[in-house]
């Protein structure tokens, strides 16, 4: 196994990979509750109960998407990169599609599905690889670093430490609640670690804020260990049973606003872990093909299942901070989606408070490619930039590229160099602007 993961090349070990693996799923475990609550619409006291999803079968669904897609990842791409059901892209299947167009969840879940062998069709042609590998190499680290200042806000933003104001849209709380304390608390912790160059600093400083929040009454003990596993029966099968309804206009404008945000999403996060990891070699990603369709299957077995676009999770670069290097991480990740299956009374100790500073620092990580961009040539600069810091400003890493993509060619043209940039990325810019103008709403 060591000789198939290539540890010996990669220059890491099983104690290493599998605290990576452990790191990357204490970040994104929170979507096992999360992903159930969103697509159920919990909050929406109006919407009828027989036409939401149902919420235990979503969350073994969830589990079980992220464990498929973790460990496919891992084996087949060897990719130290975890998948699950995407933020952003739930909360447009549940608020936008089933409860703002009417569409019944079992005909959203199709259209999620048919998304998915898009995905596959581009990938085996290569035409994803391709797109990837002709995208400039200054883009590439933009997408990392805007994606680093991205996850950092939401790490602040779970923490507690900014807060939403009606004059600033943002500001800093007032540091008082005992939660965004034990988060500041951990990040401190975290902070000496990584000064320190502690091995696996990031997953030692979530364990100790857990244990310190459950001192403190933060987090509550868990009283059991074991709990019984919900039954999927609701949800599976559903995207199949209803494919015939996804041949509407309005569903087929879904489907290509589920295939675009979760293109460039997945798109954006792979680069940026592969950056991360080391993967990135004269510009082209290795075995990235592979790696892309390990992605565009998870989309359409993950809608088999009951859930909306399975995707990968830039948290898989808090494993790649713990030393992961090799696939054998996504495995490990995997294996815990599984194992949550059984265990999960135990995750109820991974709060946002715990998992922010992790979030937190891999973002200060990240940021660190701003500085292989050359900011002094203006036409580079310019749609740089503004894919760094559109993705925070509008909570959407998609977003973020797509301007930056848009404003790429617009530069380069006016600069006087036109024929460097590659015919696909002027298509990309019509297809952006098609998204913008037609698409997001």
């Amino acid at each position: 196994m060591k000789k198939y993961f290539q540890f010996e090349q990669l220059g890491t070990n099983y104690k290493t990979e599998i605290i990576a693996g452990l790191t990357t799923f204490l970040s994104m475990a929170y979507i096992l509750f999360v992903n159930p609550s969103t697509l159920a619409l919990d909050g929406v006291a109006d919407f009828p109960d027989e036409l939401r999803i149902n919420k235990d079968a979503v969350f073994v669904a969830t589990a079980l998407a992220a464990a498929y897609g973790s460990i496919f990842m891992g084996v087949y791409a060897k990719y130290p990169l975890a998948l699950a059901p995407g933020m952003g892209l739930n909360a447009f299947f549940a608020y936008t599609v089933v409860l703002g167009m009417g569409i019944p969840w079992e005909t959203a879940l199709a259209g999620v599905f048919v998304s998915g062998l898009i995905f596959i069709v581009l990938s085996v042609s290569g035409i994803r690889e391709k797109i990837i590998n002709v995208i400039p190499n200054e883009l590439k680290l933009a997408v990392g670093a805007g994606i680093g200042l991205f996850i950092s806000f939401i790490g602040l933003k779970n923490a507690g430490i900014v807060v939403s104001n009606p004059a600033t849209f943002v500001a800093l709380s007032d540091l008082k609640d005992p939660n965004t304390l034990l988060a500041i608390f951990g990040l401190f912790v975290t902070i000496v670690l990584m000064v320190r160059k502690v091995n696996a600093a990031i997953f030692i400083g979530m364990v100790i804020t857990a244990i310190a929040g459950m001192i403190f009454s933060l987090i509550d003990i868990p009283d059991k260990v074991v709990g019984a596993i919900p039954s999927i029966a609701p949800t599976f099968g559903a995207a199949l049973a209803h494919l015939g309804d996804v041949f509407t206009p309005q569903l087929i404008g879904v489907i290509l606003t589920f295939f675009i945000v979760d293109f460039f999403d997945a798109t954006g996060t792979l680069v940026a872990v592969a950056n991360q990891a080391g993967l990135v070699k004269n510009n082209k990603l290795e075995r990235v093909g592979k790696a892309l369709m390990a992605d565009a299957t998870a989309v359409s077995v993950g809608a088999i299942l009951g859930t909306s676009s399975t995707t990968s999770y830039v948290e898989s670069t808090a494993g790649v901070a713990a030393g992961g290097r090799s696939g054998f991480t996504a495995v490990v990740t995997g294996i815990c989606f599984l194992l949550a299956l059984f265990f999960a009374p135990l995750l109820g100790v991974v709060t946002p408070a715990v998992t922010a500073p992790a979030l937190i620092i891999v973002g200060v990580l990240m940021a660190s490619s701003v500085g292989s961009i050359d900011w002094k040539e203006f036409e580079i600069a310019v749609p740089s930039f503004f894919t760094l810091i559109t993705m925070p400003l509008t909570y959407s890493i998609a977003t973020g590229i797509a301007v930056g993509f848009i404003f790429y060619p617009i530069t380069m043209i006016v600069k006087g160099r036109a024929k460097e940039v590659h015919p696909i990325m002027y298509g990309l810019f019509f297809i952006f602007l098609a998204y913008f103008l037609f698409l997001r709403d």
